[in-house]
């Protein structure tokens, strides 16, 4: 692989939500939904409505209580409403790229909120262009709805089923008509989505299911690769959209992205980081004095590494809880800002300590030699690292944003190598098999783990992605 190969982005990261009530406040549920994601998306929010005629959507840079700061997007009777959280994985940071997108088309209105990546967006977006189609923003979520608006299929179903069959890569999506809610999931279950019901009846559709908590919904069932759920007056139905494909579910929704509360696929991402923690002690067999996480995504992986070595586990680093997730910041230059300002070290806990640090991974290795710099300046003896996965060597295309290639420092580097350029006394990596070792419920061999070994489980297009998440600005095809 070149070494200047783009990498595509990883999550993610999005949120989507949805719900469908006759009973309860959408807008509002929907609101709150967003907040449970908010992790999964800090660049912008939206929400659309409708009561069954009028469609409308309200969409902003920003947090989700930056967005809707002074009011909720409201009309009388409305009934559905879909709600997105972005981190751009394909487009710039732009509000002409927020979420959901809306459109007005022969067979009515639709609204589209997507989590994901399209692998062979630039293919088809390229042919739609050349056939007259106009594009109002450079994401491609973009392609899905003008795909649906195209067809000349007589049913939404149809128009929707028809057009999936045209994509290909990573994509949940939650999807609104004048009278239906609908949920989507790609025929390798890449990114979750699941369905809860309220006791009120409300019927949602939500990225993670801790964000069904927050509204009261009760936790349904996932929703299944290639299966696509319709909501309506009449209730729930399925439709199988595609055929039985190898599964291959992001194994980073349970490493960092997801939240510790969630279930995913049968599988609590807790019980999955904390193995992941034990399976790395045990690896390891690293020693010292106290084991300290990288707050928060590293905190349960650390309990878990701290059990097993039968070592005290403590807070050594404190986050300031009012900067979002360094990783997933649009540029380097915020990325290191955000480390200077989100974590600094308690000096009583780690002074004169050999700490054992524990994160989630490491992929560019400047934030990791940040903290490790910390950690000495407040005294530490030693800062052995251990990550709970294994080296990412490899762009993913699915929905997560890592740069370019050589910008992955276990691309070009050995781990002693990495372990000198983030300053370590010592630096541990979780093996493959041991991370496979950690999951207990979901199947390991359902997971991709391809930005660990290459084994890419969807095809790329004819257009490799050498442009990144700014393909299609300008165009490189």
């Amino acid at each position: 692989m070149q070494e200047n190969f783009t990498v595509s982005p990883w999550h993610e990261e999005c949120g989507v939500y949805g719900v469908y009530s006759r009973a309860e406040d959408v807008a509002e549920m929907t609101y709150y939904g967003l907040y449970a994601l908010q992790h999964r998306g800090q660049e912008s929010a939206g929400i659309a409505i409708t009561d069954g005629a009028w469609m409308d959507v309200n969409r902003g840079m920003g947090l989700v209580g930056e967005v809707f700061r002074h009011q909720l997007p409201h009309m009388e009777g409305q009934y559905i409403a879909i709600g997105h959280v972005r981190y751009s994985t394909t487009g710039s940071s732009l509000l002409s790229n927020t979420q959901p997108l809306m459109v007005n088309f022969s067979g009515g209105k639709i609204a589209l909120a997507h989590n994901g990546n399209l692998t062979n967006a630039a293919e088809i977006r390229h042919e739609l262009e050349e056939n007259g189609t106009t594009f109002q923003t450079t994401i491609d979520s973009e392609v899905i709805v003008n795909l649906i608006a195209r067809s000349r299929a007589a049913t939404i179903e149809e128009r929707i089923r028809e057009s999936l069959s045209k994509i290909k890569g990573a994509y949940c999506l939650t999807l609104m008509t004048e009278n239906k809610l609908i949920g989507v999931r790609d025929p390798q279950g890449f990114r979750p989505l699941c369905l809860g019901k309220t006791e009120a009846g409300s019927w949602v559709i939500s990225s993670e299911s801790a964000a069904l908590d927050v509204v009261g919904a009760e936790f349904i069932r996932d929703v299944a690769p290639g299966e696509m759920v319709v909501i309506d007056d009449e209730g729930l139905r399925s439709y199988e959209f595609a055929t039985k494909e190898k599964r291959a579910a992001c194994v980073f929704e349970y490493i960092y992205f997801a939240r510790p509360d969630s279930i995913i696929d049968g599988q609590s991402v807790h019980e999955a980081r904390f193995m992941m923690g034990r399976m790395l002690a045990r690896e390891s067999g690293c020693m010292g004095d106290i084991v300290i996480s990288v707050p928060d995504s590293g905190n349960t992986a650390a309990s878990g590494f701290a059990v097993e070595a039968k070592i005290p586990y403590m807070e050594g680093l404190v986050k300031n809880r009012y900067v979002g997730r360094t990783f997933i910041q649009p540029s380097q230059k915020k990325r290191d800002k955000a480390v200077q300002l989100k974590l600094n070290p308690i000096r009583s806990v780690v002074a004169s300590k050999a700490v054992i640090l524990v994160d989630d991974s490491i992929v560019r290795g400047t934030t990791s030699g940040k903290i490790v710099k910390m950690l000495r300046n407040a005294g530490a003896k030693e800062v052995h690292m251990c990550v709970s996965s294994p080296p990412i060597g490899f762009p993913c295309y699915y929905g997560i944003d890592t740069s370019i290639r050589k910008e992955l420092i276990a691309a070009s580097k050995t781990v002693e190598e990495i372990c000198a350029y983030i300053g370590a006394d010592s630096l541990h990596f979780l093996s493959l098999d041991g991370l496979k070792a950690a999951f207990s419920a979901a199947q390991a061999e359902n997971m991709c783990y391809a930005c660990f070994n290459s084994a890419y489980p969807v095809e790329q297009g004819k257009c490799p992605r050498s442009a990144g998440k700014y393909v299609f600005e300008p165009r490189k095809c």
